[in-house]
């Protein structure tokens, strides 16, 4: 079990994304979940992503300043997600 860093519940770890932070300190979407770095989880879902970038939770969770650059790349990467 994870917990979404938008909304607070815990799930599967096959129902929720992993954001991650690679040690060149470069943030993505790992849809595998295997990918080397420190992770934090979302649900598939915009909603919860908003929710995170106005909590800062992403920030909290990598204790690290996100860029906005990178906001909107999770944004298209989570849309294309929900367009499969």
């Amino acid at each position: 079990m994870r917990k979404c860093i938008g909304c607070g519940e815990m799930k599967g770890k096959k129902e929720l994304i992993r954001v991650l932070k690679t040690p060149e300190d470069a943030f993505l979407l790992d849809a595998t979940g295997r990918k080397n770095g420190r992770g934090a989880y979302l649900c598939k879902d915009a909603a919860c992503l908003e929710k995170a970038i106005r909590q800062k939770g992403l920030e909290r969770s990598f204790q690290a300043a996100i860029p906005p650059d990178v906001y909107d790349s999770l944004r298209k990467e989570l849309a294309r997600l929900e367009a499969e």
